[in-house]
């Protein structure tokens, strides 16, 4: 491994990454806006061993398919456009999918039907996303995760949940003037943006909103009413079991892009 500077610090911290790889964002680069220097302390967050291990672990061994290629292994940022009106909240990357490319949902199967369903609704520039320099643009869109690392199995802990939550909270603050969507993935991001959205104090129906797919809630934040729309996960386990299909992704979505563009 390599030690890179901390962008804000100048501490040394190791990573599996060298740098000149080429990833757009790099946080070996300089930051110059608030999002972008959030982008560069999450790229360096080391709070929950288990998790470290496991994405640097991967970057090292890596799946026999990528095993040409370098891997990012290191927490990831949000990406997309900086003053969204629609904000896509997953769970967290993919151990060889966005631990890999340094991109949320870039280079795995659940990615693959996102963005060619964001692609459908007019919110992404290219149906595909298979690596961060491959030319995809979110338009009024803008994608995090709960959870910044690739846990073991998909499933992080409650503490590691815990650690990771001043991530997002931070990430929503920055955008929230803009935002009038938010598109949940899952039941986990569907609790994950209500948590956070709570920390920030905003208003959030009593009792607690459930999850569904096409399950909704209108959360009111500093800049007025936000809609929060239930998707199923884009996992495999659901695409293969036509749990969600395509026209169901494309009816949550649809409605996030037009409710995002009034």
């Amino acid at each position: 491994m390599s030690e890179l500077p901390h962008p804000v610090t100048g501490e040394l911290f190791a990573s599996p990454v060298p740098p000149g790889t080429g990833w757009p964002d790099d946080p070996a680069t300089d930051p110059r806006t608030e999002l972008e220097r959030l982008g560069a302390e999450i790229s360096v967050c080391r709070r929950c061993p288990r998790l470290v291990a496991w994405r640097e672990d991967v970057a090292a061994t890596k799946r026999a398919s990528f095993a040409g290629e370098p891997y990012w292994g290191r927490p990831i940022a949000g990406w997309g456009s900086a003053t969204p009106r629609v904000l896509v909240v997953g769970l967290a990357p993919a151990a060889h999918g966005g631990n890999r490319t340094g991109r949320i949902f870039t280079g795995d199967r659940s990615g693959d039907w996102l963005f060619a369903g964001l692609h459908r609704v007019g919110l992404a520039r290219q149906a595909t996303s298979v690596h961060a320099g491959d030319g995809q643009e979110l338009i009024e869109t803008r994608m995090a995760a709960a959870v910044r690392c690739a846990p073991p199995l998909n499933r992080p802990t409650t503490q590691e949940r815990d650690a990771c939550a001043p991530w997002l909270e931070a990430e929503v603050r920055l955008v929230a003037a803009s935002v009038r969507v938010i598109v949940a993935l899952g039941s986990y991001g569907w609790d994950a943006t209500l948590r956070t959205v709570r920390a920030l104090d905003w208003e959030v129906p009593r009792p607690k909103p459930r999850f569904g797919h096409g399950a909704e809630a209108v959360l009111t934040g500093p800049y007025g009413e936000v809609l929060l729309l239930g998707c199923y996960h884009p996992s495999q386990q659901n695409t293969f079991t036509g749990k969600l299909t395509e026209p169901m992704l494309d009816d949550v979505l649809g409605r996030a892009a037009r409710t995002g563009r009034t």
